[in-house]
């Protein structure tokens, strides 16, 4: 959910701005619930430098009572001193009067002109618990306090997520936010955590500025003059060399993606950030990747990678005409032509998409892209069009135009993310949580509520079926990956209470009959503590007479009232998604987005 770099409110004077001692000091973090709270927690957002510490041993070893079924159960952990974590070693630029002015302005329009009031970009409410940002950590190693690693997860699970370089001092939305890695490098039964920043062209110019450069697409556009008057200030820092969009406007902030022999990191608004694994663990920027030139502008976060063939599936969607574009990379990562999609005849907010053995299904919902809202309803560009009637596209998997493109009027069916989709007969089966309150999605996610539904698509007759397979507020739904494109049974999907904060885990059986509550097992992570999407990872991937659910689950999972993260692995096959290993961390690891588990062969290829 990546989008432009940041604009950040900043009422204090330029000069006392740069010599401000830059620490958060984790006291400010309060434990109000994110922005779902009715009152504004405190924050303090007087520093700009963000430094992390770790619990000491009194609050580490705090005890908190958990169920004792299906709930998770952390052992407790050795306590630990007090240890600081140092910032990492940045320069600190030397103000020119160019600067100082443009920070003069920034402060100026956000204070007076567009100020944070709507809860939804006010970083008191946004920033707040484990949604609060922590500093870089070189690789560090880690606790197994519970089970043990399994040796199939030999290798790195990498997290990526929203993780500000400066804390906000105007509207932040929490799709907002520089791409921050967190992987926990996992080599015989040893496991190692660091967290380092996409180094994208954003965040290295706005570093060594010494501060953020442009606005955010959800937060930075309220109304027409703020939008005027950001607009402005973006253009005069651009004709002051101080930012060349050209180089890259993303955060690179959402997800990841392993495909010809290279691993991305990606976001939306931009190319794909190509990194590494180094043999410690630590994570290096390779740089933006535009596969010679054949790939403009900007790309989907969330590819589908066909296990059996090698093959990379894409897309980019944006403000103008082609409204969509869909592309594919061969086994090798090279980039096949582009489909431009004219018959999308608006532009819709196209975050996912899935693919069967034969073709590619693309959800145009009634998000979309809307200046008229921005001109005369003051909210941001981003909205959503309550008489927009969704649809879904259905057209060949290897298309060279779109002659064959069918679309199929879906209403009220509204998808962010994608689980999977296969072909049966002359029909296409799509898994996907459909969001019940669309109007909600950027402004009040406490409020939405997410179904998955299977909906079948007769391609010969044009009708549509759709079944619920549960009653339970669901997204982030994943699959074993070799099952991509194909007829599978399981679904684990992440539970909202409420989103964005996720409390377990369901497994689904999507086999079963038609309105059936599909959910065959769970694991909740018990009072105050959240984790985020699982991955599953086959304990024998390379055998074929394998079963689809025999594999591990996993997840980051944060313990607000301990003030302690652990990364979990839980038993994918077993009645309760029992907990095979715990790991606990050195520091907390804020809520994120999607991440991807990369086999430690597919590393040394890097």
């Amino acid at each position: 959910m990546d989008a432009s770099s940041s604009s950040f409110l900043s009422a204090i004077q330029p000069s006392k701005l740069l010599i401000r001692t830059m620490t958060m000091p984790k006291s400010s973090v309060t434990t109000t619930p994110s922005f779902l709270s009715p009152h504004v927690p405190l924050l303090n957002v007087s520093s700009v430098r963000i430094e992390e510490k770790t619990q000491n041993s009194s609050s580490s070893s705090r005890s908190t009572s958990r169920p004792a079924s299906s709930t998770t159960s952390f052992p407790a952990a050795a306590t630990e001193s007090t240890k600081k974590y140092p910032v990492t070693n940045r320069r600190v630029p030397e103000p020119t009067l160019p600067s100082m002015m443009f920070n003069v302005l920034d402060g100026l329009i956000n204070s007076f002109i567009d100020p944070p009031l709507r809860p939804s970009v006010d970083p008191r409410y946004v920033l707040c618990d484990n949604f609060a940002p922590v500093d870089e950590l070189p690789p560090t190693e880690c606790e197994v306090i519970q089970g043990s690693l399994p040796p199939c997860l030999d290798g790195a699970y990498i997290r990526n997520g929203p993780n500000p370089q400066y804390l906000p001092r105007g509207p932040y939305h929490l799709f907002d936010g520089d791409g921050m890695l967190h992987s926990i490098s996992i080599s015989q039964g040893k496991a190692t955590l660091c967290s380092r920043y996409v180094k994208t062209y954003k965040y290295n110019m706005e570093r060594d500025a010494g501060a953020p450069l442009l606005p955010n697409v959800f937060s930075g556009f309220n109304g027409l003059t703020a939008s005027a008057a950001r607009g402005a200030l973006s253009a005069a820092r651009i004709l002051a060399g101080q930012f060349n969009p050209a180089k890259g406007i993303g955060l690179a902030n959402t997800s990841l993606a392993y495909f010809g022999n290279n691993l991305y990191a990606l976001g939306e608004s931009d190319l794909p950030y190509a990194v590494r694994l180094t043999s410690n663990g630590d994570i290096q920027t390779v740089g933006r990747h535009d596969f010679a030139g054949k790939l403009l502008m900007s790309m989907t976060a969330h590819p589908k990678i066909d296990l059996k063939t090698g093959e990379a599936f894409a897309f980019r969607y944006g403000p103008l005409p082609p409204f969509l574009t869909y592309f594919r990379f061969d086994a090798n990562g090279n980039k096949q032509p582009d489909v431009p999609i004219f018959s999308m005849t608006s532009p819709s907010f196209l975050h996912d998409f899935a693919i069967s053995s034969k073709y590619a299904i693309f959800a145009e919902i009634q998000i979309g892209m809307n200046p008229m809202e921005m001109v005369f309803g003051g909210g941001s560009p981003v909205s959503s069009d309550a008489a927009k009637v969704p649809r879904l596209g259905i057209i060949p998997r290897y298309a060279k135009d779109e002659s064959e493109m069918k679309w199929f009027d879906m209403p009220g069916f509204n998808i962010i993310h994608a689980i999977n989709a296969w072909d049966e007969e002359d029909a296409v089966v799509l898994l996907a949580p459909n969001i019940l309150s669309v109007e909600h999605t950027l402004e009040r996610m406490d409020l939405v509520h997410a179904l998955v539904e299977k909906v079948r698509i007769d391609l010969k007759t044009g009708i549509v079926t759709r079944n619920p397979v549960s009653a339970r507020n669901l997204d982030f739904g994943v699959i074993n990956p070799a099952y991509l494109g194909k007829k599978n049974r399981f679904v684990y999907a992440a539970i909202g209470d409420p989103m964005p904060k996720i409390s377990g885990v369901v497994k689904l059986d999507v086999s079963k009959g038609e309105r059936q509550e599909c959910t065959v097992s769970r694991r909740m992570y018990g009072p105050g503590c959240y984790g985020g999407e699982p991955f599953f990872v086959a304990r024998e991937p390379e055998n074929p007479e394998a079963e689809e659910d025999d594999g591990y689950l996993m997840s980051y999972v944060h313990d607000e009232m301990a003030g302690e993260s652990k990364f979990l692995v839980m038993d994918a096959k077993s009645p309760e998604l029992d907990i095979v290993a715990a790991v606990k961390l050195p520091r907390r690891v804020p809520y994120g987005f999607h991440g991807l588990f990369v086999k430690e062969s597919d590393l040394k290829k890097l």
